[in-house]
């Protein structure tokens, strides 16, 4: 750590800015900027931002998303320009989780916050990368994207001569770290960030996170199912006619045939798209708005202590999204070429792993020296998150400086 001292939460009110006001019409159970738990470090906040907007800069501006434009979605970033990346992904989620935030009066720029940071912490290659990293170090506590998206936020960014990391307020690290629900008594041991990160700060494993992160959750989904839908329509890998027998998203294709006939396809495909995303948009919001009726929240703490997600699908909808998730599992992630892809892929991780772990002198200087007289659990600690920083690109550029030869992925 850096020379300034921690002072966990600190006071409410030196997060009040100075010239900006909170919106009139903000839900109840909406978390305020005025009353966030604070920072790790205390400095001074912006006159202009409220908190939740300056975590929302910081991130945008932090190198971990940078290296988002080449990190894979479903196709390997140098496929194609019109894929998605996890950098567009991380847009159009957040895109989302700000419309839906905006919709039932809570905090935008919160939701928008979580829903930028939640992929932070994905290795090269996807979720193929993860797989390997995984496997490659599961004697050492293994591999999770949202605790080394933990770890990149509070220690691997070094952007700020006072600490290391972003400091960013609890309410975001919360969200960051269990935007899914609770982590406490899940299976297994909790991934060790997260467990080293809790003991300094705890961030309150056992309960649901405020709504704008549960927000971020659900528009993560929406977002993948539709830009997959896209992105396997454009590369071929099922067709308009597979869609039609397809659940959820069947309907609209029928529906847009018999308004329209034969459309081209960019047309076609923003079609079913923008209908797809807009039921499900609909559909969540209707649902949250009836589960905070019913639950009778009046507060943000109230909708952490709910003992439930309050910001969900209805069920009807959740039955239909599964359903059209397994379509897109069927059709498109394990199709052949991209299977294929992905075996190439965690080829490279794991031949990288094994090449830094026994060779600590091919790593970077700066790298390499964070290895010098440590135990095996500390080295291979540091090759993890040097492997996980990188790019799809880059991972391939340094397996051919090591091994010098060339994947095709």
């Amino acid at each position: 750590m850096r020379k300034s001292q921690p002072v966990p939460g600190g006071p409410p009110g030196h997060l009040i800015g100075r010239i900006f006001s909170p919106p009139e019409h903000r839900a109840a159970v909406a978390t305020d900027p005025r009353a966030s738990r604070g920072r790790f470090f205390a400095e001074p906040e912006s006159p202009t931002r409220t908190c939740y907007q300056r975590d929302r800069d910081r991130i945008i501006h932090s190198s971990a998303f940078r290296r988002l434009k080449h990190k894979t979605q479903v196709f390997v970033q140098h496929e194609g320009d019109y894929f998605r990346t996890r950098l567009t992904h991380s847009l159009e989620v957040a895109q989302i989780a700000r419309s839906v935030a905006r919709l039932l009066a809570v905090d935008e720029d919160l939701a928008e916050a979580v829903a930028l940071a939640h992929d932070l912490g994905h290795t090269p290659f996807g979720h193929a990368g993860e797989e390997a990293l995984n496997a490659a170090t599961a004697q050492f506590g293994g591999f999770d994207h949202n605790a080394h998206a933990l770890k990149l936020v509070t220690q691997l960014e070094h952007r700020y001569a006072d600490f290391d990391g972003l400091n960013l307020t609890w309410e975001t690290l919360e969200g960051l770290v269990k935007h899914n629900g609770p982590l406490a008594g899940r299976r297994g041991p909790l991934p060790g960030p997260i467990v080293s990160f809790d003991r300094r700060w705890p961030l309150a494993l056992d309960t649901w996170p405020g709504i704008e992160a549960q927000i971020a959750a659900i528009a993560d989904d929406i977002a993948y199912v539709n830009h997959d839908i896209d992105d396997g329509l454009r590369a071929n890998l099922f067709s308009v006619d597979d869609l039609k027998a397809a659940p959820l998203v069947g309907r609209f294709v029928h529906e847009i045939a018999a308004a329209y006939g034969t459309l081209e396809a960019s047309r076609l495909i923003g079609e079913i798209v923008r209908r797809l995303m807009s039921a499900m948009v609909v559909d969540l919001v209707s649902e949250t708005r009836a589960r905070l009726a019913e639950s009778g929240a009046g507060s943000a703490a109230e909708v952490r202590s709910a003992g439930r997600a309050i910001a969900a699908f209805s069920g009807g909808m959740t039955e239909n999204v599964a359903a059209l998730k397994g379509f897109l599992f069927s059709h498109m992630y394990r199709h052949p070429r991209v299977v294929q892809s992905m075996e190439s892929a965690k080829q490279v991780v794991a031949q990288l792993f094994t090449a830094f772990t026994s060779q600590p002198a091919l790593l970077p200087e700066d790298w390499r020296k964070l290895c010098e007289d440590s135990a095996e659990a500390a080295r291979v600690s540091v090759v993890r998150d040097y492997i996980a920083g990188m790019t799809d690109r880059f991972a391939l550029l340094e397996h051919r400086r090591i091994f010098d030869i060339e994947i095709a992925i």
